[in-house]
């Protein structure tokens, strides 16, 4: 099965997170993070990081003793595939809704608009 057609559960966007901000890691280190922000047992880990590798969620160089795991897809790719999901099944294709309801229900800095303002300037641009 192609890594493109998986949808990721959450538990394993937050072990993919991980590898996307640490890089090429082992189980042990990606576990020491994830038990800063949830309860969860190292062999927990350990499977699902076995279940991503069968799914191509992640690679594994088993080279060495300790097994080192790195994402095996991008964080664009992912954040794309999922956005594009949310949009046709929850906001009936409209990305407008989506960001309606971005901007509507979370607090946005003075930065965030500057750069969102910028954004659609250069779209607009650029005739998308």
């Amino acid at each position: 099965m192609s890594s493109q057609n998986i949808k990721p559960t959450e538990s394993e966007l937050e072990i993919l997170r991980i590898l996307w901000e640490r890089g090429p890691s082992t189980v042990r280190e990606v576990h020491e993070q994830l038990v800063k922000t949830k309860e969860s047992g190292y062999t927990t880990t350990l499977k699902l990081m076995q279940i991503m590798y069968e799914k191509g969620l992640v690679k594994r160089d088993d080279t060495n003793r300790s097994h080192i795991y790195e994402a095996g897809v991008s964080q664009e790719k992912t954040r794309k595939m999922m956005t594009d999901k949310l949009i046709r099944t929850l906001f009936q294709g409209s990305s407008s809704k989506l960001v309606m309801q971005a901007l509507g229900h979370h607090k946005v800095s003075k930065e965030e608009l500057a750069a969102i303002r910028k954004y659609l300037e250069e779209m607009e641009k650029s005739g998308k």
